[in-house]
């Protein structure tokens, strides 16, 4: 294997597998697994809020290793600085839109393993809409935080790509 990365974060549209993707890098590094949505999301889809959990994810970045899971946005400035390797899974929005189906129809009525508990799996028409219009938002915005640390970024344009890259590190 080569370099053993120690800090990472795992990022991409909603739908693109980043809970399923960053279990098998924390498997593989054999580090402490950490999700976005768990440190935001209360029972009864609760948000934590702002300063509260910009402070949960500045405790978790501080550690000497994770997998940290997730975009949010207003905290990446928290963990990019610390972190050794962004893996970026830029996946086709229709493929995250059926993923995300997908995900409803296995999850339906029951939280998810990388959700916070007392937050059901549920079809939602806006959340939806929000990743069909990834790429003319919050990709671009997203994008745009990642600046000065393109050098960490591992970009993945289809799961093939990632499952590629993993096989061959755990060889």
């Amino acid at each position: 294997m080569t370099a053993k990365y120690k800090r990472i974060m795992v990022i991409g549209p909603c739908g693109a597998g980043k809970s399923t993707a960053a279990f098998e890098i924390a498997r593989l590094f054999d580090l402490p697994l950490f999700h976005m949505d768990k440190l935001n999301w209360k029972p009864g889809w609760v948000e934590t809020e702002t300063l509260q959990l910009r402070s949960k994810v500045a405790e978790v970045a501080a550690h000497d290793s994770w997998v940290i899971e997730g975009n949010y946005g207003g905290t990446m400035e928290l963990r990019l600085p610390r972190a050794e390797a962004v893996f970026y899974l830029d996946y086709p929005i229709p493929l995250c839109l059926f993923r995300i189906v997908k995900r409803v129809m296995r999850y339906r009525g029951r939280t998810r393993p990388d959700m916070g508990e007392g937050c059901p799996e549920q079809l939602n028409l806006s959340f939806l809409w929000y990743v069909a219009r990834w790429n003319s938002g919050p990709k671009p915005r997203t994008e745009a935080k990642l600046v000065g640390h393109e050098d960490k970024v591992l970009r993945f344009r289809h799961p093939k790509e990632l499952k590629n890259w993993l096989s061959s590190k755990a060889g």
